[in-house]
């Protein structure tokens, strides 16, 4: 599940290691940061975190690959994969997870099976129990 040839390949936006950008950012087409950044990513794309980015943001996306410092939750639909420079300081939820040898990791991860199941918190245990005798 290393990120793709073709995920690199099509990043057609780089905020700089000079760039320093605080907000809400939303984008379709791929992503890299190579800055700084603070706030919130929301996308159904690819954010690539080159090594050396520090991002303090809440991130919502596709797919990402940290190579850099997120300091806040991740949450990616598709997959998530963490470089040996990486570091992420918060919570990750996703349907995908590789990790390289040598990254910090400190939080929770929560792997979405099908983003469709059932929350079983939510739903009554006669409902979940008559789910299982289904299967």
């Amino acid at each position: 599940m290393t990120a793709s040839l073709k995920d690199i390949e099509s990043i057609s936006t780089i905020l700089g290691s000079e760039t320093v950008f605080k907000g809400t950012m939303k984008f379709s087409k791929p992503l890299k940061i190579d800055g700084k950044y603070e706030g919130r990513i929301e996308s159904e794309g690819f954010l690539y975190i080159e090594e050396g980015a520090e991002v303090r943001a809440d991130i919502q996306v596709g797919s990402i690959v940290v190579g850099g410092i997120v300091y806040g939750d991740i949450e990616a639909s598709e997959k998530l994969e963490m470089l040996s420079t990486g570091q992420v300081i918060g919570n990750i939820r996703t349907a995908k997870l590789k990790i390289a040898d040598g990254v910090k990791f400190e939080g929770k991860c929560d792997m979405i099976s099908d983003p469709e199941s059932v929350d079983v918190f939510s739903v009554p245990v006669d409902q979940l129990k008559q789910d299982h005798n289904e299967l």
